[in-house]
């Protein structure tokens, strides 16, 4: 475009445009006041070495990892991310996992689902985004220093579409 036709195109725009009487003008917009969230329960940040994966035991004794495998620890809370976005799920992840702990819970689960097969693609291919997503999302620094393993439960608890984690206990 043009310097004329830009102006030709802006009175076309404004043609229709009336100013308000002296009177009515509007008055100017009140700001509104930010509000500053409270501040998050936040935990120290420790060193954990090694990565964190489906059913590694770093730091907890085979005893323990058997009776976490049997199922002996009860489920204290869910979070099912059926629904979620990415983003959404990213945050609800985090969140959950740094609430459970700083609540003292030792096992919780999270059901990802197992994300949805096409008749045009391979029957055998692991799919489902936040299958994938929330493996990588515990492993890092700032979840994994909460959590002392992972596994997939029983069949009749979600299977390969659920993750139970066993939280560190909390210590003051």
């Amino acid at each position: 475009m043009t310097d004329n036709e830009d102006e030709e195109f802006w009175q076309e725009s404004v043609r229709d445009v009336q100013r308000l009487p002296e009177n009515k003008i509007a008055a100017p917009v009140k700001q509104k006041k930010l509000q500053l969230r409270e501040r998050e329960e936040t935990v120290p940040l420790k060193l954990i070495k090694h990565d964190l994966k489906l059913g590694t035991h770093a730091d907890i004794d085979g005893n323990t990892m058997r009776r976490f495998k049997r199922g002996a620890f009860p489920v204290e809370g869910v979070l099912d991310l059926h629904g979620y976005t990415e983003d959404k799920a990213y945050e609800a992840v985090r969140r959950f996992v740094t609430e459970s702990y700083l609540s003292g819970k030792r096992c919780v689960m999270i059901i990802t689902g197992k994300g949805l097969y096409h008749a045009d693609e391979d029957v055998f291919q692991p799919k489902g985004v936040l299958r994938e997503r929330v493996p990588q999302w515990l492993n890092q620094d700032n979840l994994k220093q909460l959590i002392l393993t992972y596994i997939h439960p029983a069949a009749k608890m979600g299977g390969a579409g659920a993750l139970c984690l066993l939280l560190r206990r909390k210590r003051d």
